[in-house]
């Protein structure tokens, strides 16, 4: 009982926005919890 299940375009476009932005948002949280700063490595030279 399996059905062949075609997303189309729309659907491709879809998937591919939420993907990017889960990666996004996880590179963003992953950036705070680290306690990420550049801008204070610059000020110590």
């Amino acid at each position: 009982m399996q059905k062949n299940i075609e997303m189309g375009p729309a659907g491709s476009i879809t998937i591919a926005l939420l993907i990017i932005a889960v990666v996004f948002l996880m590179r963003s949280f992953y950036k705070r919890f680290m306690g990420v700063d550049r801008s204070h490595d610059t000020d110590e030279k």
